[in-house]
């Protein structure tokens, strides 16, 4: 469990602008981008969730779900007051096939001999819950195009353990970088989290837009 100290700045025009901003994730890669945008939650809470895809359910359909049961989860615990709750799910799909979050080197070397040579979406729904208001809910997709990758090349990034935990076996932001021929849309959402997207549903809710 992380509490970071601090507040982002925030507009005062807002009574709801004063509440706190929990995040209901303890990804350090979704809050290392709120703090690339000047955005430091006042606490960071994880949510423990059964996330096994329902039977026949979309990916943008799972997604936003997973965001919207994590904002809910941590909101259920809080006990200090009202406050902000803000969650997000990325999930990676080929096709219509959903990715498991990889949880072994095995699961890897599953993932990137199907993502080799071929294009993928990357989808990170976030969600956004404030006092008194209906939840506030943001999908975001990002194409991914992968070089064709070689035996020895999936094997070696296998063994580094850097693709484990994550979204379709790989983590753009390190050495899987060198996988990508090409992106279309935003790379932060690769990351785990639109940065764009989310600082403009916070704006919405108070937040100064930095």
């Amino acid at each position: 469990m992380i509490s970071p100290k601090g507040a982002s700045p925030i507009a005062s025009n807002n009574p709801k602008a004063r509440l706190p901003l929990v995040l209901a994730s303890e990804s350090p890669r979704r809050l290392a981008l709120l703090a690339q945008a000047g955005i430091v939650p006042a606490a960071v809470r994880g949510a423990s969730l059964d996330e096994t895809p329902r039977k026949n359910e979309p990916p943008r359909r799972y997604a936003a779900r997973l965001a919207l049961e994590k904002a809910l989860a941590v909101q259920a615990a809080w006990t200090a007051g009202p406050a902000m709750f803000l969650a997000a799910d990325t999930v990676v799909t080929c096709g219509a096939r959903i990715l498991p979050k990889a949880e072994s080197d095995a699961d890897v070397r599953a993932c990137l001999k199907l993502l080799s040579g071929r294009r993928h979406q990357v989808l990170t729904a976030v969600a956004l819950l404030v006092p008194d208001e209906p939840p506030r809910q943001r999908l975001v997709m990002t194409r991914v195009q992968f070089c064709r990758l070689t035996d020895s090349g999936i094997e070696a990034y296998a063994q580094t353990r850097e693709g484990e935990g994550k979204a379709g076996g790989y983590a753009i932001q390190g050495r899987a970088e060198t996988f990508v021929q090409a992106i279309n849309g935003s790379y932060s959402n690769v990351v785990g989290l639109p940065l764009a997207q989310t600082v403009r549903l916070l704006a919405g809710c108070g937040f100064a837009n930095l």
